[in-house]
């Protein structure tokens, strides 16, 4: 039974000393279960998050939450033009842990729906190029993941063999990704500080004289060096602004341009599939493995004849050409921003979509994609089941504060059986007409 939020209010008073809770609310994060989670307000003015697993399996990661936010030093965050959660303090919480960290202001766009032009698009691909520069060190001191470029073409061949191992991946992809591992031009890269997977949905937007701008990044759990190119692997479901964003990216990098980033990540980006075939094979989902199937053969049929590693590669006069591309300061005037945070990312929907393109969809189609958080499974068992495995969209929607005289740990604890079931069904109407009255204010001339 999933937490209410004014249970998760008396473990801020706990994580918090001498702190008092004068309301709270809840927090849509689109995680399918996988964590608890309430926005509080306290009596010094602060507004916090508090973040709880749902289950063990979710534990490792919220630890690894932990360690990377304490390698954000003062001086680190510094050095990045966005902010970060800020970790305020844990608790115990029955046979879990309970996080407190502070509220980031803000609202995300969906990849799917990321307009091209200076803005939104531009913007994040400043923020991850500010990312990727940070020292390495930061990593290495914490004793955080690092792997270097043989590692992790090792471990991409690994998944493959561990996808075929299942006797249900086509054929044609095992060898379209078996060339691309064996290319050994596509593994020259600088490894670097990356998220390990970063999509859109990861950064908060506000806006800046009526310009969407990157103002806070969420879900720092896979802080690690490693291949940049992962944190471009969600490109693929954003056609529409990928030059714009990998544009943006390149001028804001002081490395080498590297060659085959977006070659390896759309690599990344189709092996999410393999994972999904892995993940059913290994838990004995059948269900999941016969999901898992169909899309790679769809996605087998949409790349048929086509090479991940072309011949044409990013040199340095094709980093300057790219440059040039960069959308002129006029389209700032357009406001492309969403307001909304009830978009769960369909990266990997994109891939297998046969209905053309995500941005001539009506709203009514592009408001039902649930991929992100659930995984392709597409009934409540598949969703369960995609928990193991798939990252937590913290979400910073429209918050339902309820405030008052400070909230004592006793009171909230005789609220706990009170919480109306009926509630998840009414916030999650809330969302979906948010989201229609979002996408309908984006697309409006």
């Amino acid at each position: 039974m999933a937490r209410s939020p004014f249970t998760l209010a008396a473990s801020v008073t706990s994580a918090l000393p001498r702190v008092g809770v004068v309301g709270v609310g809840e927090l849509t994060e689109g995680t399918v279960g996988r964590y608890d989670s309430a926005v509080a307000e306290l009596d010094d003015g602060r507004r916090v998050v508090v973040r709880v697993p749902a289950d063990a399996a979710v534990s490792p990661e919220l630890a690894a939450e932990v360690r990377a936010l304490r390698a954000l030093t003062p001086g680190v965050r510094g050095l990045l033009p966005f902010r970060a959660p800020e970790l305020l303090g844990e608790t115990g919480l029955g046979d879990t842990r309970a996080v407190v960290v502070d509220f980031l202001p803000g609202y995300r766009v969906d990849a799917a729906h990321l307009p091209p032009g200076r803005g939104a698009a531009t913007s994040l691909g400043a923020a991850l190029a500010a990312l990727h520069a940070l020292p390495l060190s930061i990593v290495r001191t914490e004793g955080l993941p690092v792997r270097t470029p043989q590692q992790v073409r090792t471990d991409t061949g690994r998944l493959v063999d561990r996808a075929q191992a299942t006797r249900r991946l086509p054929v044609a992809l095992a060898d379209r990704w078996q060339r691309a591992i064996d290319n050994d031009e596509l593994w020259r890269f600088e490894s670097a500080v990356v998220l390990g997977g970063a999509g859109a949905a990861s950064f908060l937007f506000e806006d800046v004289d009526g310009v969407p701008q990157v103002t806070g990044l969420l879900e720092w759990h896979g802080l690690s060096v490693g291949d940049p190119a992962t944190d471009l692997q969600w490109l693929a479901s954003a056609p529409a602004a990928a030059d714009d964003v990998y544009a943006a990216y390149v001028a804001g990098s002081g490395r080498a341009p590297d060659a085959r980033a977006r070659e390896r990540a759309r690599l990344y980006a189709e092996l999410e599939f393999a994972s999904w075939l892995v993940h059913g094979h290994e838990s004995g989902r059948d269900e999941v493995v016969d999901d898992a199937v169909e899309l790679l053969e769809t996605l087998a049929t949409g790349v048929a004849g086509d090479d991940i590693v072309t011949d044409a590669a990013l040199g340095v006069d094709d980093a300057i050409a790219l440059l040039d591309r960069m959308p002129e300061a006029s389209a700032a005037a357009v406001d492309t921003s969403m307001h909304t945070d009830a978009y769960d990312p369909e990266e990997l929907s994109l891939w297998v979509s046969t209905d053309g393109d995500p941005a001539d969809r009506e709203p009514e189609d592009t408001a039902e994609i649930d991929l992100g958080d659930a995984g392709p499974g597409r009934d409540p068992e598949q969703r369960a089941a995609a928990e193991a495995w798939h990252a937590d969209d913290l979400s910073t929607s429209p918050i339902d504060i309820v405030t008052g005289d400070p909230v004592r740990t006793a009171d909230i604890a005789d609220t706990r059986d009170t919480h109306d079931a009926s509630h998840d069904g009414d916030a999650a109407a809330e969302a979906e007409r948010a989201s229609e009255a979002a996408l309908r204010r984006w697309l409006a001339p």
